[in-house]
């Protein structure tokens, strides 16, 4: 088993590293303690650093766990450092909980400390029992479903009740009912349940199935042979081919690629697309494809055991008497998939449920509903009642049978059991009464409830499914619920906790915007009015303008006064996006302005601005709009044969400069083209790159497409094609990017010219320019806070030009600082900021990294409902905040964003506290707001405010947002100042957690879990959010093109997040509304129907004689009641779909529960009491003494139950009539149909089955007293409710009434109504305060250290013979060599 607290490790770990980046310590070397690894491991420990501060600190951990100071730290076999030896103590709640989450066991029996596997030898690995790669999810089998169903369905405390009632009702003594009548509803509830189990298991058998039947090549004896995933077994060899999944975890021992390396995406694992770089030993890349070879190998793995920690590995091969160390570069994990490798070869470390990815998939959770919590608690309280129905029932038989039944004994009989003398004789009856009536009043506990609960959320699983809504065209993939028992929660989110890349954004990086010289370029201005125009992913042309200070009304909007003046107008150009007539207008009013405009708002092309095409002549016909042309056209760049068809540029300015010859320009994309990382391929006779960062790749791609095309490299040059010119430059450094550099230059050579080119964040770059560049710094930050404001992230570029002396003697200096033993990074940071400074500034890059479609409007209408959103993410501060300005989750209304990025707890808590005291501050001194009303958007005053309203009163303006990295943020989760910290942030409208682990996300959401009692939902798109998704109460995969791992943990997929809107605003809503109504009534017509026996038990001495006939009794909730419950539970919806996302508020009920609570059910259960007391008794006076027309009694019991039944039947449908808002066929069908279903039955089974009742209502139903009876009871029942609703309804009616009301007479008045009459004005996005992304690349180092190196270049033309084992012999000329100290990692010498 794996040990317990590696995942607390690897959180500390991976902080400690942080740290260590922030504060740029140096690291010191120590041997580690004792072990059982050579010399040549040990060696190893000391070259990649296992003391300095991460050292202190986990000396640190130990002593708070009790080792003795100065006591050498023991540790066991194959284990790096002592690290993976300490428990920090913790707090036990959250992380047993985790522990349990991860499926991760805390105790230390038989666990597995080390792993031993021999390749190609499965006698050896059979002994060790290892797991095998068969993945099973599923819990039934065919033999096992029917006990093993039963045995889980009898845990449920209802099913086991009503088992316990069956038994009772066998007893004949005690049971006035047939055994039918339990028995027949609990069959069908377990029937029903047991199917819906089969089913899910079903789906799971085949999701299994699908991934063990992949195909893999395994070495079987010497040879290649195609076997199933689930064949595979730790130790085999595998083959792996390009694009393919790699089936289990592996141990590369050879691969293609030169000196060993390959590259595999990770989008299964962290959802990042972005390729990574891996490299197996140089003793065992020789091996190459020659299976021969390969098929005698026996190396020996000794490596930890299986645990979930994706970023590190330890172990050791043992192999031709030598021990070679392993780490995580040499190890591809399950769900990678290979790239831009033709082939490679790994044995099986782990394989099947010991997977890293498998382990991070986690232990699935049983996840309850708040609304199934609570219905346990409300029926622990029906039981209650029952029992004190029972014993009241008990007492008054004993008194009964003490005063007056004793003395009735001849017509009355007792049984033979009871005994004879009247004391005891009414004891023992009255017991066995007690039981009696717990049989006759069992139906007050429903069993129908929960198998009618199930079948609800079962179809509105369908519903999600079938919901052409959420269909994602482009992948045709639809939302789907992969669970049914949590509909209802979507209808109560108040958190929200969201993944970014591949979640917010597309994880697509687009050359948007630059700066040159001072000019910017990329936007594009509509020649008539000056205004300017974005264009966003359907091709929809927005115009961005400023409002003009008048009182007029611009077609299609509201009014306007001068307080808006500063506000930005949105306005749809689009012909293929605009059907209606409000775009109709507007074009027409484009058409017809003044031409004069036209030169007061044109600029020359000088300006760096590009103008639409002239507007055409419009018709007064609207259905010639589909046959406008854009109004701008992009960027034609077909005459450069390296242009990419799928790059879009729209100013027409930037090209004609490069034709021009602009210096500026040229230099501005030569410096792209020549300062990065990026690797050239050629696939398909196309040229492709391959970048660690999909940002620096896009400004590679940029470059391109302009007519600076990155050709090749190798280790000491560098082709470009400028302007199909061919240009080679000699390279001759690479000072690589790190987090704490935040930038990366280059030093080329060309013509005898050296120039350093760099490329890196505005802090950086501004602090090291040259003096006398203020005018251009000025226009160039002028132009990075307006694309900052626009969310884009930002790059400056500069360079410099050196004198070969200088360089010469600065490399020799850079040479002694990168081989120094001690302080070797303070060194080479003085060198490189000797380099890095009086730079010239050429410009700035503006990257967008495009959000997925309808995120910006997504967020704010959830914000609209009442749900907080609280994004949490891997990627750096600066990245983070300018993604949470283009989603509209940080705006410039919020009155302050607090950041939180203190080093150590004392200043964690310092802020927190200063931040708690600014908001309590603020909120003191904020005034009342102005509402506004929630369907004519009238302004109104809080006087008149109403019940419901859209604004959010009481929040100050904007509110506010709170951004943490994750250092800081694991202070803030110490259980000192967690609540300091939740309190912090719950009274923020948005939280951005940045640079957090997956781990550091599941405890997060547990900690809202915990405190705040809130139901929460996170999102995300890959198995680093597979924690977080779990911990939540609901989890949201993204089923895009990051993997399926989130997808296969969650509870529900979608394609896009935009569908979030709809699944919660729409069917979480209807859900939560359809349940509690269902619930409502459930209960109302359950106490109506039980509590007429009770009444009737007064008139019977208490002896448990039932009122109603034994057959009604059963099918009562099967038959009579049942369906037309099931169609409002599965069709009803107060307002239809459009509504409930156009007035988001209505989604505030769930948040509050405030549909179904313990009053709504105390309620339900008082309406049912009167109506059980109003049906007894005015039947009961009717027929009391009464007779028919022919003067014959009708004063029988069986008439008597006949009558009230019937009664009953017709109420409680005539209630849901009441009930029903939204009326569709299947209503019409189940409700008229139970009536007329009633009056069948009860003729086949009293006429052609004989039963007891036979005749008894046909008798009752000839007579005009039922008919007066009925009419009478029903009014009296009927009026009071329709006369209190329509009071509400009128007097005071809430947010879903008066939306109701908007809609029936919308649907009125469709013919008439234009939709600009209660249009809501898009949100534009507004100038934002400048906040920028410091640098748009990768979190890890580059390729730089393996460019220089030659590594990863394939040699141009091997020499004839030079080729082994299917593959190019890689020459290693210093083999023989001596060990020498290598660079710093940050730094490339050539």
């Amino acid at each position: 088993m794996a040990p317990a607290p590696t995942i607390i490790e690897d959180f500390e770990l991976e902080v400690l590293e942080l740290v260590e980046e922030r504060s740029k310590r140096v690291r010191k070397r120590s041997s580690g303690g004792g072990g059982t690894v050579s010399a040549l491991r040990q060696d190893h420990n000391r070259r990649h650093g296992s003391g300095g501060l991460r050292g202190k600190v986990m000396e640190g951990w130990a002593a708070k766990v009790g080792a003795t100071a100065g006591a050498p730290l023991t540790k066991p076999p194959m284990t790096k450092t002592t690290e993976n030896n300490i428990k920090p103590q913790r707090p036990s709640s959250i992380y047993t909980k985790l522990f349990g989450l991860f499926n991760v066991s805390t105790t230390s029996h038989q666990r597995e400390t080390e792993r031993r596997i021999m390749a190609n030898n499965p006698e050896f690995n059979a002994q060790f029992n290892y797991a095998k790669n068969f993945i099973k999810t599923s819990k039934y089998t065919l033999l096992n479903f029917v006990p093993y169903n039963l045995f889980e369905q009898f845990q449920r405390l209802a099913n086991f009740y009503f088992l316990c009632l069956l038994v009772l009702q066998l007893i004949p003594v005690i049971s006035s009912l047939s055994p039918i009548t339990t028995a027949v509803p609990l069959i069908g509830v377990l029937t029903v349940t047991a199917v819906k189990d089969a089913y899910d298991d079903y789906q799971r058998h085949r999701s299994d199935s699908q991934v063990n039947r992949r195909k893999s090549s395994v070495l079987r004896n010497g040879q290649l042979v195609e076997e199933y995933w689930s064949k595979v077994v730790v130790g085999d060899v595998i083959r792996m081919e390009n694009d393919q999944f790699v089936a289990a975890d592996v141990l590369l021992i050879s691969t293609s690629e030169p000196n060993g390396l390959c590259y595999i995406e990770t989008s299964e694992l962290d959802g990042e697309t972005n390729l990574k770089c891996k490299q197996c030993l140089p003793e065992t890349e020789d091996l190459g494809q020659d299976d021969s070879l390969i098929g005698v190998f026996r190396g020996e793995i000794r490596c930890e055991p299986p645990n979930n920690q994706l970023n590190k590995f330890d172990g050791a091969l043992h192999w031709e008497g030598n021990i070679h160390p392993l780490d995580n570069d040499k190890i591809l994990l399950r769900g990678c998939i290979l790239r831009n490798t033709q082939w490679c070869y790994g044995v099986v470390v782990f394989a099947g449920k010991d997977t890293k990815l498998m382990m991070n998939s986690g232990k699935t959770k049983f996840k309850r509903t708040s609304i199934d919590r609570l219905l346990n608690f409300i029926i622990l309280g029906i039981v209650f009642f029952l029992l004190s129905m029972c014993l009241f029932c008990t007492v008054a038989c004993g008194i009964w049978e003490t005063l007056t039944g004793q003395y009735f004994r001849v017509y009355l009989p007792w049984d033979n059991l009871i005994p004879t003398d009247p004391a005891g004789g009414a004891t023992v009856i009255a017991l066995l009464v007690f039981f009696s009536y717990a049989i006759v009043l069992n139906t007050v506990v429903p069993i129908s409830l929960y198998v009618s609960v199930e079948v609800i959320r079962l179809w509105q699983s369908f519903l999600i499914n079938w919901d052409d809504a959420m269909c994602y065209i482009p992948s045709g993939t639809h939302a789907k619920a992969r669970t049914t028992t949590l509909n209802e929660e979507l209808g109560q989110i108040e958190y929200i906790f969201s993944d970014k890349t591949g979640t917010l954004t597309q994880n697509i990086m687009a050359f948007n915007k630059c700066t040159i010289a001072g000019r910017s370029f990329g936007e594009v201005i509509d020649p008539r009015t000056g205004d300017l125009l974005e264009i966003n992913e359907s091709g929809t042309w927005v115009r961005k303008k400023k409002r003009k200070r008048s009182h007029r009304q611009d077609v299609g909007l509201r009014n306007y006064t001068e307080e808006d003046a500063d506000e930005t107008q949105v306005v749809l150009l689009s012909a293929e996006a605009s059907s209606d007539a409000d775009t109709w207008v507007e074009l027409q009013t484009l058409k017809h302005n003044n031409d004069s405009e036209f030169s007061d708002n044109a600029y020359n092309t000088n300006s760096g601005h590009c103008y639409s095409d002239s507007l055409p002549n419009l018709s007064s016909s609207t259905h010639e709009l589909d046959s406008l042309p854009p109004l701008s056209r992009t960027v034609d760049l077909s005459r450069n044969p390296y242009h990419e068809p799928s790059f879009k540029f729209y100013d027409h300015s930037l090209v004609d400069a490069l034709d021009a010859g602009d210096r500026d320009c040229e230099a501005f994309f030569r410096l792209l083209a020549l300062c990065h990382t990026v690797m050239p391929e050629e696939k398909n006779g196309k040229l492709e790159y391959q970048a660690q960062s999909p940002d620096e790749g896009a400004l590679v791609s940029a470059a391109r497409n302009f007519g600076f095309v990155f050709k090749s490299r190798t280790p000491n040059s560098i082709t470009i094609f400028a302007k199909e010119v061919q240009e080679t430059y000699e390279l001759l450094c690479i000072l690589d990017f790190n987090n704490v550099r935040k930038r990366m230059s280059v030093i080329l050579k060309k013509d005898g010219r050296i120039r350093l080119y760099c490329k890196g964040a505005d802090s950086i770059i501004y602090e090291r320019l040259k003096s006398g560049q203020e005018s251009l710094k000025h226009h160039t930050q002028e132009h990075l806070d307006s694309f900052a404001g626009e969310g884009l992230r930002t790059l400056c570029l500069a360079y410099k030009d050196l004198e070969e002396d200088y360089f010469q003697d600065w490399k020799s200096r850079h040479h002694e600082a990168a081989i120094s033993l001690e302080s070797r990074e303070e060194k080479l940071d003085a060198i490189y900021e000797e380099v890095e400074k009086d730079l010239i500034l050429l410009g700035a890059t503006a990257i967008e990294d495009k959000l997925q479609d309808g995120v910006p409007q997504t967020i704010a209408n959830l914000a609209m409902a009442g749900i907080k959103i609280w994004v949490l993410t891997g990627d750096k501060q600066e990245t983070a905040i300018n993604i949470g300005y283009s989603c509209q989750l940080l705006t410039d209304e919020m009155v302050n964003i607090f950041i939180i990025d203190a080093q150590s707890a004392s200043e964690v808590e310092e802020q927190l506290q200063k931040f708690r005291e600014d908001i309590r501050n603020v909120s003191a001194t904020i005034h009342p707001q102005t509402n506004l009303s929630v369907v004519t958007f009238s302004v109104y005053s809080d006087d008149d405010a109403g019940r419901d309203n859209l604004s959010d009163a009481g929040e100050p303006n904007g509110g506010f947002a709170l951004v943490i990295n994750g250092h800081s943020l694991v202070f803030a989760l110490n259980a000192n100042y967690e609540r300091l910290f939740l309190e912090v942030a719950s009274h923020c409208k948005a939280v951005i957690c940045c640079r957090v682990t997956p781990l550091q996300k599941a405890m997060v959401v547990d900690l809202v879990k915990r405190y705040k009692k809130a139901v929460t939902l996170a999102v995300g798109d890959g198995a680093n959010d597979v924690s977080m998704i779990k911990t939540a109460h609901i989890g949201v995969g993204i089923s895009g093109q990051e993997g399926l791992q989130a997808v296969l943990a969650s509870d529900y997929s979608v394609a896009q997040f935009k569908f979030l809107e709809r699944l919660l605003l729409v069917h979480g809503r209807w859900s939560y509304y359809r349940m509690c109504k269902f619930l409502r009534y459930f209960f109302y017509k359950n106490f109506a129907f039980t509590l007429c026996h009770f009444w009737f038990a007064f008139f019977v001495a208490f002896s448990a004689q039932t009122l109603f006939d034994p057959m009604f009794i059963s099918v009562y909730n099967l038959f009579y009641t049942s369906m037309p419950v099931l169609a409002l539970g599965i069709f009803e919806q107060d307002v239809n779909a459009k509504n409930s996302i156009k007035y988001p508020k209505l989604y505030t009920p769930g948040l509050k529960n405030a549909l179904f609570n313990k009053r709504e059910f105390f309620r339900s259960a008082v309406h049912g009491f009167v109506t059980s007391c109003v049906l007894f008794f005015i039947p009961f006076g009717a027929y009391y003494n009464g007779m028919d027309q022919e003067g014959r009694s009708m004063t029988d019991q069986q008439t008597f139950g006949s009558v009230v039944a019937t009664i009953l039947v017709i109420v409680v449908t005539m209630q849901i009539c009441l009930d029903t808002s939204y009326w569709t066929f299947f209503n019409h069908v189940t409700i008229w149909g139970s009536l007329i279903l009633y009056l069948l039955l009860q003729y086949f089974y009293n006429y052609v089955l004989g039963g007891d009742y036979v005749g008894a209502l046909s008798k009752a139903m000839g007579e005009p007293m039922f008919y007066f009876t009925s009419l009478l009871t029903i009014v009296i029942l009927m009026l009071p409710i329709m006369a209190w609703r329509f009071y509400w309804v009128d007097v005071a009616p809430n947010l879903s009434d008066k939306v109701r009301f908007k809609q029936r007479h919308d649907a009125k008045m469709a013919s008439k109504r234009t939709e600009h009459d209660m249009h809501r004005t898009p949100s534009a996005r507004r100038s934002r305060r400048s906040i920028r992304s410091g640098y748009a690349f990768a979190h890890q180092e580059g390729f730089g250290r393996l460019i220089t190196s030659g590594k990863i270049m394939r040699p141009r033309n091997p020499k004839p013979g030079n080729v082994s084992n299917g593959r190019a012999a890689s020459l290693r000329p210093d083999a023989n060599k001596g060990p020498v100290a290598a660079p710093a990692p940050s730094t490339v010498e050539v």
